[in-house]
């Protein structure tokens, strides 16, 4: 089955998730994160992407970020895939791939998910039950979102800009979001999307990136044909 092009759009912010191959480990020290960090800046300035949030897991990485040209996030994989592996193999003496083969991404609706998938993905090391609080994660974007830590990789987006009238009120803002416990309903909207490569957002947003990307785009279903009710009911 020929894969699906990739529906990235100038000036549309982006979540992708890129694991490791088989779900196995991809950072095994600290020098490993950093390095990672590394390729990821110079990358994203290199092929004109703003890093909004991310998260480095032990086996996944979560990015949201936005293109300004249409193959700027798909150059930026290739080239920390590159840099990345090739340090680990050199580092640890091994051989073959790390990553899997094909990434994960999902156009994001800005003005109603760019937060909601900025916390979704901060959030994680909470909920794989790493740490209690996403403050208490190194490698994530949260300290900087939240509180204001300096952090040259993250160029805030408009939708975060309009949290409040200076940076003390901004962050005061996006770290109550983290007070309360996520929304099920939202968490499996984005979860879902990035999962299936689909836009997140309403029906209006997926006819939006359906005009600009000129085709029809919908959840596909792999393996065997579903038998129908009545076949289900014999």
């Amino acid at each position: 089955m020929p894969r699906k092009p990739r529906m990235y759009l100038p000036g549309v912010p982006c979540h992708v998730i890129q694991r490791g191959n088989n779900r196995d480990a991809t950072f095994f020290a600290e020098q490993d994160y950093q390095f990672y960090l590394v390729c990821l800046y110079e990358a994203a300035r290199k092929y004109h992407v703003k890093i909004h949030a991310y998260v480095l897991m032990t086996n996944h990485v979560h990015l949201l970020m936005t293109p300004q040209l249409k193959e700027s996030i798909s150059l930026v994989m290739q080239s920390i895939g590159r840099r990345y592996v090739q340090y680990i193999n050199k580092e640890y003496r091994r051989t073959g791939t790390l990553w899997e083969s094909r990434h994960k991404e999902s156009l994001i609706d800005g003005e109603r998910y760019l937060l909601v998938c900025s916390r979704y993905i901060e959030m994680n090391p909470v909920s794989a039950n790493m740490v209690k609080h996403p403050s208490q994660y190194k490698w994530t974007s949260y300290m900087c979102n939240a509180h204001g830590v300096f952090n040259k990789l993250i160029c805030h987006h408009e939708v975060y800009s309009r949290l409040g009238v200076n940076e003390g009120e901004r962050q005061k803002t996006y770290a109550s979001l983290f007070d309360d416990v996520m929304d099920v309903k939202e968490f499996k909207i984005v979860r879902n999307a990035v999962r299936f490569s689909m836009p997140t957002g309403d029906s209006r947003f997926q006819k939006k990136v359906e005009q600009a990307i000129n085709r029809k785009i919908g959840y596909s279903h792999r393996g065997r044909p579903r038998r129908s009710c009545k076949a289900e009911c014999k």
